[in-house]
């Protein structure tokens, strides 16, 4: 076994205890409601199999739901967040993603920002859209998403960079 797989279960298994043991128990005033377990998703590599991407990410959001009572609502939104994944590279990195030169662990640039945003608002959107289930909720939906989303990007760039390595 690779020691990128083992990285990959690793943080598989911890952000999902993170997320069913903690986060899970955060709901501020109802609209604040941290999700960092789709970082899982964001830092999978960017030459890794897609296939996996798609199966781990299902079973990730799966495995929230079940724990967290939401029926299905947050495998939906990580399987479409890891369909979209690719697209939100190319828009964020551009080149860079061609050549596959991506990690998003590196130091914040304003590409990474983007990709972290626009990935979380995707994220958060259908999680909440599916979750309402109704286009006359769209101002709670809108509302929580921006809400939701500020929350989780600010963890998650905390934990990216608390977590990441030390280079000598």
């Amino acid at each position: 076994m690779n020691s990128a797989l083992l990285i990959n279960i690793v943080r598989f298994i911890l952000l999902i205890a993170l997320q069913i043991l903690l986060f899970n128990n955060i709901n501020f005033l109802g609209y604040i409601n941290p999700y960092p377990y789709i970082l899982f998703i964001l830092l999978y590599p960017a030459n890794s199999n897609k296939t996996g991407l798609l199966v781990a990410s299902f079973l990730l959001g799966l495995a929230v739901d079940m724990f967290s009572n939401s029926g299905g609502v947050h495998a939906a939104a990580s399987l479409i967040l890891a369909f979209f994944r690719p697209s939100i590279f190319k828009f964020s990195f551009g080149l860079s993603y061609e050549y596959q030169t991506v990690k998003i662990n590196d130091v914040l640039t304003p590409q990474r920002f983007s990709f972290i945003l626009i990935a979380v608002l995707l994220h958060h959107f259908v999680l909440f859209l599916l979750e309402y289930f109704a286009l006359s909720y769209i101002f709670e939906i809108l509302i929580k998403t921006a809400i939701s989303s500020v929350f989780t990007i600010l963890l998650s760039i905390l934990i990216i960079y608390l977590v990441k390595p030390n280079r000598r």
